[in-house]
């Protein structure tokens, strides 16, 4: 009888314990879904639409358009969501566009894609490489490329709406699609805020962003759990002095000397001013003064990037940099200095929600393999996707592998250069790239959306 008792008294912990087991047992069920079910229905998609997606790529990155003139790039996305039955507008803090598509009670999931290029020149050679060439905001005249992946990020934006559509007897709630225009000038985000982003159209519930890195494979993807991304502040500085002959410096004050004195004197923001525990860089990026070896010129122009991850050290930053070109000015004798702090152009630090990450993650390995999601250190760039999660809106971003494993592993270990996003030789390889990263981001919005 004791030993009945015993067992009956197992049976009952266990029963109670039950849908705790039953949780651990089955991962898919706590993701609140049949996961593989979805993981080959998104599959079969994206084999479907793999060739189009590939033509559309070459495309765009064979038309990259510069910020605030991303106006064909615009209409060429509201065109690909206006075919899948979204309500599109456009024209939202300048060439932005916003696509929504309502499919039954649910929360709202806003994925959001950049579209600018960058005045740079493409080397790659490829066949589809950019032989755009423009006049740049200074009138310069400039190649254009897409050498910062945005032609990727489009292209998986329009996969991924293509998946879910095909889906949506799978899912219910609201899908809210941006196309933003001027990321790399750090204002789009901001602009479209501005324009009503989330008064005029569904407030989302969450947001989602990807970008491309050129560190990782394709196959791979990485993402933080909270700081991913930090302030990033531009800073132009006007030296002020009194030209003259080279042979006569003493009737002179010359700015070259004082911007000299400048750019040492800002080391020590970091250096000596800073906790070393709160990451911080004051880079001169530019400098520019005299036309010719014999004389002292009337001022020099100087450029600055300045990037932090807290706030409160991004004030003292920018007040030490005031206080800093003031006072070399002052001990020069020479007329005040301009400091010019681009605010319309700067960018705040980028957080990932915590529970967004841990959860979209979670997905990415069941879907991608353990081995394919990597966890990253932040980094010291920066992303105006941000300014959304400051809004108040959940926000996950996270990184698209999207070189061969074999340069990769020649870039570790010294045997080939490093190809950085922003160089004239970037690229995604366009397949693999494309189907892991429309893979991930189809499966991070039915996670969050409601399942059927």
């Amino acid at each position: 009888m004791r030993k009945l008792t015993t067992l009956l008294s197992c049976v009952v912990v266990m029963l109670a314990l039950a849908p705790r087991f039953s949780l651990q047992a089955q991962p898919a069920k706590e993701l609140g879904y049949d996961l593989p079910k979805r993981k080959a229905l998104v599959a079969e998609r994206i084999d479907a639409e793999l060739k189009g997606l590939d033509s559309l790529y070459k495309y765009l990155h064979s038309n990259p358009e510069l910020s605030y003139e991303e106006e064909q790039t615009a209409a060429r996305l509201a065109r690909e969501l206006k075919m899948l039955g979204f309500e599109v507008s456009e024209k939202i803090g300048g060439h932005g566009i916003v696509g929504v598509l309502k499919n039954g009670d649910g929360p709202t999931v806003m994925i959001r894609t950049d579209m600018d290029a960058l005045p740079v020149t493409e080397k790659t050679g490829l066949p589809y490489a950019s032989k755009i060439r423009t006049r740049d905001k200074d009138g310069n005249d400039v190649g254009v490329m897409h050498a910062c992946g945005h032609d990727m990020h489009m292209t998986c934006w329009v996969g991924t709406a293509r998946v879910l559509v095909a889906l949506k007897k799978h899912w219910q709630g609201t899908l809210v699609f941006i196309g933003q225009p001027a990321e790399e000038v750090g204002a789009g985000a901001r602009r479209m805020l501005e324009d009503g982003l989330f008064k005029r159209f569904p407030r989302p519930d969450y947001c989602l962003g990807l970008h491309c890195d050129s560190r990782l494979p394709h196959g791979q993807v990485g993402y933080t759990e909270g700081l991913s991304l930090v302030n990033v502040d531009s800073v132009d500085i006007l030296v002020k002095g009194k030209g003259g002959h080279g042979s006569a410096p003493h009737t002179t004050i010359d700015p070259i000397v004082i911007a000299a004195r400048i750019v040492l004197d800002l080391q020590t923001l970091v250096s000596r001013e800073n906790n070393p525990l709160d990451p911080a860089v004051v880079t001169v990026g530019s400098i520019h003064g005299g036309t010719k070896h014999n004389i002292i010129p009337s001022e020099v122009k100087m450029q600055l990037t300045v990037r932090s991850t807290r706030d409160d050290v991004r004030a003292r930053l920018l007040e030490g940099i005031q206080r800093i070109t003031k006072a070399a000015a002052l001990g020069a004798k020479a007329p005040d200095p301009v400091v010019y702090f681009h605010t319309d152009n700067f960018t705040p630090a980028l957080y990932n929600n915590v529970d967004l990450a841990k959860k979209t993650s979670n997905v990415f390995r069941a879907t991608l393999g353990d081995d394919k999601v990597i966890q990253q250190e932040p980094l010291m760039g920066g992303e105006d996707f941000s300014r959304y999660i400051r809004a108040g809106v959940p926000g996950f971003f996270f990184f698209l592998g999207t070189l061969s494993s074999d340069h990769v592993a020649a870039m570790k270990t010294g045997k080939a250069p490093p190809i950085s996003l922003h160089s004239d030789f970037y690229h995604p390889i366009p397949e693999p790239s494309m189907r892991t990263g429309v893979t991930a981001m189809s499966m991070a919005a039915l996670n969050l959306l409601k399942g059927r």
